[in-house]
């Protein structure tokens, strides 16, 4: 049986999980137009119009471009584009 000091160090630690989770819902706090060009960019990605980040990384790859597995999508874009 816990006693009542374990029982509210048990609630404690809920409540201290239950707000990091709420903090980490990242996508909902940023702001409209950054959401929005995101959205954008998944649905070109979605229709076949722009490339993934996998396939920028396979092409970086056999363009032999150092660095790309640190890069981000817009890096690895960006980097594919010059040495094209």
């Amino acid at each position: 049986m816990a006693t009542a000091k374990q029982r509210e160090a048990a609630r404690k630690n809920v409540k201290k999980a239950q707000a990091g989770a709420q903090k980490k819902q990242t996508l909902k706090n940023l702001d409209a137009k950054t959401r929005t060009a995101l959205g954008k960019e998944a649905a070109a990605v979605r229709r076949g119009d722009e490339p993934t980040r996998k396939e920028l990384e396979a092409e970086a790859r056999r363009l032999g471009i150092e660095g790309r597995s640190k890069m981000g999508k817009a890096e690895l874009k960006r980097a594919v584009a010059r040495a094209k």
